[in-house]
């Protein structure tokens, strides 16, 4: 009892701390407020506003109707290119794509011959490039059957359903995603922060002479920070994501936050361990960029984990950052129950186990070495 006493008091003397601390508490709700709506509104990866040039050489009823047919909100109203600029403009970058109809297009279609439309893409802009050169195939394809009075219905017909985002929001997957790698910056950068805070303004010493062991402020350190990620996970699911973005949240919020505070025993444990070797903040910055920003742009939130080279997957799989991306988008997009993500949790409480005893051994030696 003693001794969850010292924690319990160390963990509230560390809350005291951070909330003394302007610049890190700033941080915090800016890093789930702001920096969440910013980062979900911000970043598209629907087709929008794309700039179309068309380099009408027949000047038919048909290339007219084709170039009408070009609609917002996917693309610019479309505007006409002459012959010469369409090689400096697609270099300046003027146009995402150039329609490019040759002479007599339409006597051609009519006439039964297979003319082609040139469609140059500018394929810097990936998102839009690949996404509305479909577009326009299918756009294309659908105007040129309605002029000819063909059928343009396949032989057999695709039905299409869009489970768990049927509006293909994006917003909704880059709100989720910021928060997940959010958890992962902030429990890192505060629980090495509350180390290296320590060791610069001389409390570290005061903390030695007390009659508490290097374990008990390890864990108070832990929990303290743990708390204040959670809590302010729950704030920015329930308030920007659910509220302000409008993404629905299938699962339960509470098993989230739950997989979230597992989660953490390994987040936080990596920052005390970065705490114990970095011997300044700018070290820690150093450090985090080596350590965490790999973490987090390999853990499958930015990228689909399955389209990695498949070494690449086995060594992320020791991380539990993997299984923290796995589990968080199957209970809040799929609404998974514990049934379902319960070997992400097991994988992430033992990996993060291991790393939080490797945690507390490094701070006990850097404790001892401070007493010497």
């Amino acid at each position: 009892m003693r001794r969850l006493a010292n924690i319990l008091w160390l963990g509230i003397k560390e809350l005291r701390s951070l909330a003394a601390d302007p610049v890190l508490l700033f941080f915090v709700i800016y890093a789930f407020s702001l920096a969440v709506y910013s980062q979900a509104t911000g970043i598209s990866f629907e087709l929008r506003n794309a700039s179309v040039g068309i380099l009408d050489e027949d000047r038919s009823p048909l290339s007219l109707r084709l170039r009408e047919a070009l609609l917002p909100p996917h693309f610019k109203p479309p505007e006409a290119i002459a012959a010469d600029e369409l090689d400096r403009l697609m270099d300046t970058g003027r146009y995402t794509f150039v329609l490019d109809i040759p002479p007599d297009f339409q006597r051609d279609l009519i006439a039964g011959h297979q003319p082609q439309i040139q469609l140059n893409v500018d394929a810097t802009a990936m998102s839009q490039a690949g996404i509305g050169a479909g577009y326009l195939q299918q756009i294309l394809a659908q105007e040129i059957a309605a002029f000819l009075k063909a059928d343009p219905a396949a032989p057999v017909a695709l039905q299409m359903r869009i489970a768990f985002n049927p509006d293909n929001e994006s917003s909704w997957f880059t709100g989720v995603v910021a928060v997940i790698n959010n958890i992962t910056m902030l429990a890192v950068l505060l629980a090495g922060a509350a180390v290296i805070r320590e060791r610069e303004h001389g409390t570290l010493d005061h903390l030695l002479v007390m009659p508490v062991s290097p374990l008990e402020i390890a864990l108070a350190k832990l929990w303290s920070n743990g708390l204040v990620i959670t809590l302010a996970t729950g704030f920015s699911l329930w308030f920007v994501v659910h509220e302000v973005i409008g993404m629905p949240i299938a699962g339960s919020l509470s098993l989230f936050l739950l997989g979230v505070a597992l989660y953490l025993f390994f987040a936080t444990a990596i920052g005390l361990l970065l705490g114990t070797v970095a011997r300044s903040m700018p070290q820690l910055g150093l450090l985090f960029i080596l350590v965490v920003l790999p973490m987090n742009l390999l853990s499958g939130g930015n990228s689909p984990f399955e389209s990695m080279p498949f070494a690449l997957q086995v060594i992320m799989s020791a991380f539990p950052s993997s299984h923290f991306v796995a589990f968080a988008q199957a209970i809040l997009y799929r609404g998974a129950g514990f049934g379902i993500v319960w070997p992400q949790f097991l994988a992430t409480g033992l990996i993060g186990a291991l790393v939080l005893a490797v945690a507390l051994l490094r701070f006990r030696a850097a404790i001892a070495q401070a007493t010497t």
